[in-house]
């Protein structure tokens, strides 16, 4: 896909500033919605996006797609992305990233990880959360925390190369042009 696809893609989902504005559902929130970084895409937009939405997607609470745009805000990221990032964690990937999240909390504290098997259920939860609850916590701010910086550090990485090569691609073009007009000029002294 070429960039330009790309941009328009995108662009055709993100929402109209002044429409927003004019939004009854959203005049309680319009003091904060008011930071143009929280709609367009630029490198530090993206890239906190990237940080507050893995964040977001790495906290075991209900309504993570509320605290990722509570934190795009707060930040002041793309508020889109950010919330679109919440979605890494879904009904497939939960259990994994909670039996990860587990591990990475018992090795931190020193404790042995316990064998158990996943009942999603509020009295499996009650039942077993004396035990899990703190390694449990533990991991999941951990690795939110890793992923939020990592996920900044990698888009600003991918952003720095892109411009680079967007760079150089413009400076092969006007040398190219340059050489084009200067083997017109030739031919013009030649035959004029």
């Amino acid at each position: 896909m070429s960039k330009k696809l790309i941009q328009k893609l995108i662009k055709r989902f993100i929402p109209n500033f002044h429409e927003l504005r004019k939004d009854k559902n959203l005049q309680l929130f319009h003091k904060f919605l008011h930071d143009p970084n929280l709609w367009h895409l630029n490198r530090y937009s993206v890239a906190t996006a990237f940080s507050t939405g893995l964040f977001a997607a790495l906290i075991p609470v209900p309504f993570q797609m509320l605290l990722a745009a509570a934190l795009a805000i707060f930040a002041r990221a793309n508020i889109l992305i950010s919330m679109a990032l919440a979605w890494v964690s879904n009904p497939f990937t939960t259990p994994p990233l909670l039996y990860l999240e587990y591990k990475i909390g018992s090795f931190l504290l020193g404790m042995p990880a316990h064998h158990f098997t996943f009942e999603p259920t509020y009295e499996w939860i009650k039942e077993q959360f004396h035990v899990i609850g703190t390694p449990l916590l533990l991991g999941c701010f951990v690795l939110a925390i890793v992923f939020a910086i990592l996920g900044n550090l990698l888009v600003r990485i991918i952003w720095r190369i892109s411009v680079i090569i967007a760079w150089k691609k413009r400076i092969h073009r006007l040398k190219a042009r340059k050489r084009l007009m200067q083997r017109i000029r030739r031919k013009k002294n030649k035959h004029g």
